[in-house]
């Protein structure tokens, strides 16, 4: 059975932390590229953040390019995304989604909450 588990999502300040978690297990995870998606409320579901299997490539959107940083480990099917320099437009609900290729299949999990406010 496929999953995908978030967690380290919390409330923090504007300009602060957070790393963000996804457990992956059931599937061959070290093959999937991974990615990091949010939905902000009244929103579309948006790309944040993504990585090829290998870890050798990664890409961001724009608004988070220089403060968030993608990561995983192979050996412990586990994928992250550090969060910096946090702003209040960061808000959102945070997904981990895996990609066997393009065109799929994806797996998603169900998110962790992320709010940034004073």
């Amino acid at each position: 059975q496929v999953q995908l588990v978030e967690s380290g999502g919390g409330l923090v300040q504007p300009g602060g932390s957070l790393r963000l978690s996804c457990a992956a297990s059931g599937f061959a995870f070290k093959d999937y590229a991974m990615n990091w998606y949010r939905q902000a409320p009244e929103k579309e579901r948006e790309f944040v953040a993504g990585m090829i299997s290998t870890g050798r490539w990664s890409n961001y959107a724009d608004s988070v390019k220089g403060r968030f940083t993608v990561s995983r480990d192979n050996e412990k099917n586990m994928l992250y995304l550090q969060m910096n320099n946090l702003r209040a437009d960061d808000t959102a609900l945070y997904f981990c989604r895996a990609a066997a290729g393009p065109a799929g299949p994806y797996y998603w999990g169900r998110g962790t909450q992320v709010t940034v406010s004073s």
